[in-house]
């Protein structure tokens, strides 16, 4: 950990840190909560899925990061 002189912290991470990196949760949930088995019958249904995932992510699919 550095600080600076204009209280600024710097955090040295490791390279590959997921856990950290909010994209990384967002997909985990999407694979693993949110996708149906049907979602990996074939390229169309995937798509199908995941628009309708993007359509209603602050509805029916919503993650606090807080």
């Amino acid at each position: 950990m550095i600080y600076s002189q204009r209280r600024t912290v710097l955090f040295f991470i490791p390279p590959y840190s997921p856990e950290l990196n909010l994209i990384e949760i967002f997909w985990r949930m999407i694979k693993y909560k949110w996708l149906s088995f049907s979602a990996y019958d074939s390229f169309e249904n995937l798509k199908k899925e995941l628009q309708k995932i993007n359509e209603n992510q602050n509805e029916k699919y919503n993650i606090n990061f807080v």
